[in-house]
Order: structure tokens, then C-alpha cells, then sequence
């Protein structure tokens, strides 16, 4: 049986709850660099720095290169006194942290436990489109589905999230993401630090109703208007701990920190207090090392960005308190969380001046071109016809009245390639865009230009009225995969293509 887009999110509102709200004008453009509109909790909120920072459950394959993963409801406590119900892998908030090793395959068996269909993606995974989790391919109530995952690839701080066709907003907000780090042995010799000064760092922004619910805009199965261009919370969560702190020895620490917020940009930074910042020292992005460290005072992430950074605590005094600041925000959205120096240690951890060989690509070798424009298209049932979404059924009865974001002028049509790229060849992708748009490929990846050097990426940040030219090899599998904005409120409302691999 589908289901249609309004009967969908009827079922999501038992895992986020839904809000009857009057529609008002529709707002792209929010403070601080952000695409969308801030929803206000409704419950009081902690001060920051009062819970300490959780970390995350980990999760490695058996002898036979199995791991298994149940999507579930579970009661657990976000805001200090309140239990706030959650839908998550393991019934976790993040999902368990994912441990592979470069080159030797995971199957992950997902179980679906909640009344609505899932769809589990690797980002910025290769993997076959059997198992790279196509919108439509639903893992509906009480089954379950194995994703195969050969990892022939870079070591890299990977996620996995929810990919359901119209549901990806809800579902992920309600818990559905955690992080995947794909390990390369190779990588020990660098010196980098390890074990207990690796964090990862799952960022993400939630508001709550008055029982601390988790509250998502939605209403009869369409988001209010206002959050049409991104919903934003007005709490920051660390690992699911909203403003955390984390004693620190005095040395240096890797944190591997992702952007897992639906719509929110940051642009993050140390703050010492009196002026004083601590220098971030980024040796990685989405896809891996880069070639050559780089030292920066800020570091901005736009949602589904990745970066790999070490942080020098050593000239830090005991006692001193040096916070993880959100430049984008002055208000309680500035702050993410705070570090705090607890004790001297012994170190004996460097960051080298050579990270990673990355050869670069020759635009010459290019063979096509291809133009990509993002942007805010027509009403559905306006300028053109629009089918149904295949499983998840939807079409034009469910628009809500509402215009829907699109690539090259039209929204998601599940089944329509936007571009067939012929496998082994290399590709020149051109973005425009009209607002912020964080531009997301399944299967490829991306050569950038990172401080003069080039770098691997998997989501580029496309800033409003610009344009950014990828350079993008074909490689991996033959098939159908998916393109689209990774705002997940524009996602959902259509700013989706296929393209597949010939």
C-alpha cells in the first residue's frame, strides 16, 4: 500500500509533534547567514554549560563484517529534568558512531520499529544504488533491510541519516543521524592525537514544545510556510547535550565535528575569554586528509559539512575555560560548548606538515560540462506538471499551496534523470543558486580549491546568487543516485534530481 505525502507526516507527528500555526510570509533569509526561520521552544531552557558533554556509543562490525542497527522510540533526557521521546537508531540521540576500517566491507542490517517508512543513506558513501539508499527505497514498519557497504574509498568522517522521500526533515530531526568514521591503520604513523583526544562532535539545533517534546512545524501534513526555507531551533545540541562542557587535559585533541543541523549554518570558532581565541588547526574535510594542514581562526560548516581539526590546549593554565563559539549568532546560538582545562598530561601527539598525497585533477581531461541552477521554482499545478512520488505518493493535491524549491527550474520527479555521466570519465558540475543552498551528491565526490591545495568534498556550501565549478570524477557504480540541496526543509519540498551512472 503507499502512502501520500499528508498521510506520511500524520504518522511522523508521533515522533515529533506537530504545530498548528498561521501561515505568514515566507522567509529565506534569516540572521547570521542561515537559510529559514527560528522556531521558539515553548519549555524553559538550561543555562550553558551545565551538562557535560556525552560520548558516543560505538558501534563496530562482528569477525564476519556485520553490524546491525533497530530504528526505535525511546524516552530519553535531553533538557536536564525533562524526557523527551526521540526516534533513533538503538533509540539513541545521536545514533551509535559507526567504526569501519577503509577497505573491508559492512553489511548494516537497519530494522525499522516506528510506524513510519525510513531510508538509510551513508553520506558520502560509494555504494552500489542498491544500497546507497534512494529516496523511495522505504524500509517500511516492522522490516528490516542490510545495506552493503564496500568502503573502497578514503578514510573520512562519514555520516548516516534517514533519506525518506518527503520525510527526511522530520525523521532526522526526531533522531535519525550518527556519525561513521572509516579508518585508514595507515593514518596511525602520522602522530595525530587518538584514543580518549579523538572527539567526535555531532552538532545540531532542536526547539521544545512545553513538555520538552521535540517540535517539528508541521501541520496536516504540510510545514508551515514560514519554515518552508529552513527550520532553525533555538537550542544547541553537542552530542544531544544542549551547550555542553568537557574536561580537557592540557594537550592536544582531534575532533572530527559535523554540521548535522536540518538547516543552520556555523561558522565556529575558540574563544578564551578577553579576546584571546585558541588557534583551530583543520587537517581534514568531508572526504579525508587534506595534503597539508591549515591554521585558521574560524571554520565555517554549512549543514552535512564535515571537518577533522586539532585543537592545542598545552598553553592553556588548569582551570582555564575556552568555549566553542557560533560567529553566525550573537544570541544564545553562539554558543556550542565549552572546553575546560582539568589537568596537566604528558603529550606526545604532533599534527606533521604532510597529511595526504591528493593528485590533482587536470580540467583538461573534462568531457562535459554540466549546469546546475538551485532555486525557488513555482506552485505546484503552476508552469508545468508535476507526477506523483512514486511510493510515497504526493503530487500537486498535497502542495499546500506552496512553491517548491527545484534544480534547473523543476522539482523532484523520482525516475527522471537530470544527467546520465558515463562511468570512468571526469565532469565539470557548475552551481548557481538564489538563496544558501548546501549541495550534496550521492556516489561522487568533489575536487575543491581548499588554501591553495586540492581537497575532497562531498558537500560544497553555495552561497546566495554565486557560482562554484566542481571538478567531478565518475567513478564507483553504475546506477541511478540522487542530487539536492541538503537544507532538509528544501530537500523535502522538491530540490531533488536524478542522475545515473551509464
Amino acid at each position: 500500500m503507499s502512502l501520500s505525502r499528508r498521510q506520511l507526516f500524520a504518522l511522523s507527528g508521533g515522533i515529533v509533534s506537530g504545530v498548528g500555526l498561521t501561515a505568514c510570509g515566507l522567509v529565506l533569509t534569516a540572521p547570521g547567514g542561515s537559510t529559514g526561520a527560528l522556531l521558539p521552544s515553548r519549555v524553559p531552557l538550561p543555562s550553558p554549560f551545565v551538562t557535560e558533554l556525552p560520548r558516543l556509543t560505538s558501534l563496530r562490525p562482528d569477525g564476519a563484517g556485520k553490524a546491525r542497527v533497530t530504528v526505535r522510540r525511546k524516552g530519553i533526557e535531553i533538557l536536564p529534568g525533562y524526557t523527551t521521546e526521540i526516534a533513533g537508531y538503538d533509540g539513541t540521540f545521536p545514533g551509535p558512531t559507526i567504526e569501519a576500517t577503509k577497505g573491508e566491507p559492512l553489511n548494516l542490517t537497519v530494522r525499522n520499529e516506528i510506524d513510519v517508512p525510513i531510508v538509510n543513506h551513508l553520506h558520502g558513501g560509494v555504494v552500489p544504488p542498491q544500497g546507497d539508499g534512494y529516496p523511495t527505497d522505504f524500509v517500511r514498519p516492522d522490516q528490516e533491510r542490510e545495506y552493503r557497504y564496500p568502503l573502497d574509498q578514503r578514510a573520512a568522517t562519514l555520516w548516516y541519516h534517514d533519506h525518506a522521500m518527503d520525510l527526511t526533515g522530520p525523521n532526522v530531526y526526531a533522531g535519525l543521524a550518527g556519525a561513521f568514521v572509516l579508518r585508514d591503520p595507515a593514518e596511525e604513523d602520522l602522530g595525530l592525537p587518538r584514543g580518549e583526544r579523538e572527539l567526535t562532535l555531532v552538532i545540531t539545533d532542536r526547539s521544545f514544545g512545553e513538555d520538552a517534546e521535540l517540535v517539528y512545524p508541521v501541520s496536516e501534513g504540510v510545514i508551515d510556510h514560514r519554515y518552508h526555507g529552513g527550520l532553525l531551533g533555538d537550542v544547541m545540541l553537542v552530542n544531544g547535550a544542549p551547550w555542553p562542557h568537557f574536561d580537557v587535559d592540557a594537550a592536544r585533541y582531534r575532533l572530527r565535528i559535523l554540521n548535522a543541523c536540518n538547516a543552520r549554518r556555523l561558522e565556529l570558532a575558540l574563544d578564551g575569554g578577553f579576546g584571546q581565541g585558541t588557534e583551530i588547526v583543520q587537517v581534514g574535510t568531508d572526504q579525508g586528509l587534506l595534503t597539508r594542514p591549515h591554521r585558521r581562526s574560524t571554520l565555517t560548516l554549512a549543514p552535512a559539512e564535515r571537518a577533522d581539526v586539532v585543537v592545542d590546549f598545552t598553553e592553556h593554565a588548569v582551570g582555564s575555560q575556552i568555549s566553542l563559539v557560533n560567529r553566525l549568532d550573537e544570541r544564545a546560538m553562539g554558543q556550542v560548548m565549552r572546553f575546560d582545562v582539568a589537568r596537566r598530561a604528558g603529550d606526545d601527539s604532533h599534527v606533521p606538515e604532510r597529511l595526504s598525497t591528493i593528485e590533482r585533477l587536470d580540467p583538461a581531461s573534462v568531457v562535459t560540462t554540466r549546469d546546475f541552477h538551485l532555486s525557488l521554482g513555482t506552485r505546484l499545478g503552476q508552469g508545468g506538471s508535476h507526477s506523483s512520488h512514486g511510493s510515497a505518493g504526493g503530487g500537486s493535491g498535497d502542495g499546500g499551496g506552496l512553491a517548491m524549491w527545484s534544480i534547473n527550474g523543476r522539482p523532484y520527479e523520482p525516475g527522471v534523470d537530470i544527467a546520465r555521466p558515463r562511468l570512468g570519465t571526469l565532469e565539470r558540475w557548475r552551481f548557481t543558486t538564489d538563496v544558501h543552498h548546501p549541495v550534496h551528491a550521492h556516489l561522487v565526490h568533489f575536487q575543491v580549491e581548499q588554501d591553495g591545495a586540492p581537497a575532497w568534498k562531498d558537500t560544497v556550501d553555495v552561497g546566495p546568487a554565486s557560482r562554484i565549478e566542481l571538478l567531478v570524477p565518475i567513478v564507483g557504480y553504475r546506477g541511478r543516485y540522487v542530487l539536492h540541496c541538503h537544507n532538509l526543509e528544501h530537500e523535502d519540498r522538491m530540490m531533488m534530481a536524478d542522475f545515473s551512472v551509464v
